[in-house]
């Protein structure tokens, strides 16, 4: 789950480069260029808001499968779990995945496409998309969250049946590593 919101940030954050195509200068972005981007799209925020939307739609799907297994888990584990994983968010380390995604902006982009990304964002087009972000992701992850988990539900399955067919295979075959039999 973990990599899975990592690969929704880094999705979230080089989705922006589409937007705006005004300054030409295409010698390498810089860390300057990357974190003045950074700071003009409020990446610190809205990582923190896009988490908030992942913990209410996380929070959800752990509510609907505490409910589906509950004759199986203690009474508390649902709270217990809420707890773990709002901790988990509240100590992510946002600053440092912050500055560990700067390398990439560098390889992708240049100072013009830096420029341009700013200028956007600057723009009251752009602040409109900033503001609404957050209940966009909100109500996908909502909507998205249903169908991933009953996509995982399948692949669970597939993969369980595929390993005991697997198995049962294996039972069939002599033993190769086994020493053979004298005459």
């Amino acid at each position: 789950m973990k990599r899975l919101l990592l690969a929704v940030c880094v999705a979230f954050f080089l989705s922006w480069s589409g937007f705006a195509q005004t300054s030409t200068d295409d010698s390498p972005a810089t860390k300057a260029d990357v974190e003045r981007y950074f700071q003009a799209v409020k990446s610190h925020d809205m990582m923190k808001k896009m988490m908030g939307s992942m913990t209410q739609s996380m929070h959800q799907m752990m509510h609907e499968q505490y409910l589906k297994h509950k004759d199986d888990l203690p009474a508390d584990y649902e709270s217990k779990m809420t707890a773990m994983m709002d901790d988990m968010f509240a100590n992510m380390p946002m600053d440092e995945m912050m500055q560990a995604m700067v390398p990439a902006y560098q390889k992708l982009f240049t100072k013009g496409d830096m420029d341009n990304l700013v200028a956007f964002y600057s723009s009251p087009t752009g602040e409109k998309v900033l503001h609404e972000l957050p209940a966009i992701m909100a109500e996908s992850m909502r909507d998205v969250m249903p169908i991933m988990t009953k996509y995982m539900d399948t692949v669970k399955q597939t993969l369980l049946k595929k390993t005991e067919a697997m198995i049962a295979e294996s039972k069939k075959q002599p033993n190769a590593s086994a020493p053979a039999a004298n005459n």
